[in-house]
């Protein structure tokens, strides 16, 4: 089970989750408003998805659209509501107007989750220098994640920089330790190269979802991710 890729699925609702964990993802990102790009859930779903499912997942912490931090003490609240259902891992990424990460903000969310593993997401996409991100954020606790793309505008256009932060990940460069999870524009025929490059963790959202964002998370489409990891 150790050398099995990480399939990471998008849930909104405890629906979504039994689907995919039946569909054999690892994980659930659990969002809301895919609109805005996916924001914090409500309590009460997270409540309702931990009860369905037993695989881990991990809470978007963002109020608002963009990658500004919005109201930090709002951010924190939600924090602790949703540490208070039970919610373990997290995701989050603020950058501020310059493109650089915000790093006051990513610090107070991180002592408020005080140890909980957690997720920098596709803001590292948006960063002005990705290298400089990942080095400012080396030392803070409970990182062990980055979602990316590899560029702004999706897979497809960020392969050359995933695979060159794939061998930065394998070589230990200081910054580099925490798994690439790659999503965002993530197809079935990027796989083959990625894996060979040693990346070992995906994300999919639309690409579980058939009918669109409106439908559910299908069976079907999460196994045929599974099966294209395993093969």
């Amino acid at each position: 089970m150790s050398n099995r890729a990480v399939l990471e699925v998008i849930a909104l609702d405890a629906e979504d989750a039994v689907a995919a964990q039946a569909g054999g993802a690892d994980r659930l990102e659990v969002v809301t408003d895919m609109a805005a790009d996916g924001l914090t859930p409500a309590p009460k779903t997270v409540a309702e998805i931990r009860a369905a499912v037993d695989i881990p997942l991990r809470v978007m912490l963002r109020v608002a659209d963009g990658f500004a931090v919005g109201d930090i003490d709002v951010l924190l609240e939600r924090a602790r509501e949703m540490r208070a259902e039970g919610a373990e891992e997290f995701v989050l990424g603020f950058l501020d107007q310059e493109g650089h990460v915000d790093l006051v903000a990513v610090e107070r969310i991180v002592a408020e989750l005080d140890g909980c593993r957690w997720t920098f997401h596709r803001a590292i996409d948006r960063a002005v220098d990705r290298d400089a991100l990942r080095k400012h954020l080396a030392e803070l606790p409970g990182l062990d994640t980055y979602l990316t793309a590899g560029s702004e505008k999706g897979v497809d256009e960020g392969i050359p920089t995933l695979l060159a932060e794939a061998e930065r990940t394998a070589s230990g460069q200081p910054g580099y330790e925490p798994q690439i999870l790659v999503g965002g524009g993530l197809r079935l025929d990027h796989l083959p190269r990625l894996v060979a490059a040693g990346i070992d963790a995906f994300h999919i959202g639309g690409a579980a979802r058939p009918a669109g964002w409106s439908g559910p998370v299908d069976v079907a489409a999460v196994r045929e991710w599974r099966a294209a990891l395993d093969g």
